[in-house]
């Protein structure tokens, strides 16, 4: 089981992600929540609200993931974290049952 950690410029982005990766049985299901982030731009530090997107899924779709998140995502380099993970083992039958 993997978890990806993507952040997204708004909720309708992340949306449009999640919608397309669980439609596809790419993902099983996905959590979206606001967060303020800050980072250096133009040697400023800058703050902006976005959206943190969860994906869940197996190990052997990430790049496919990562592929179908590149093509909708707005920024021309998303951030894309692959956690590892373990779940319960009733959770993680349900992940392969729905991906």
């Amino acid at each position: 089981m993997i978890l990806l950690y993507v952040v997204c410029k708004n909720f309708q982005e992340a949306k449009k992600i999640s919608t397309q990766l669980v439609t596809e049985k790419l993902a099983a299901c996905t959590n979206a929540f606001a967060i303020d982030s800050f980072f250096n731009s133009n040697n400023q530090l800058t703050s902006t609200k976005e959206v943190a997107l969860l994906i869940k899924s197996q190990s052997k779709h990430q790049k496919a993931i990562e592929q179908t998140i590149k093509k909708i995502h707005s920024y021309d380099i998303p951030c894309i974290l692959n956690i590892p993970a373990k779940a319960n083992e009733e959770y993680h039958t349900w992940i392969h049952q729905q991906t």
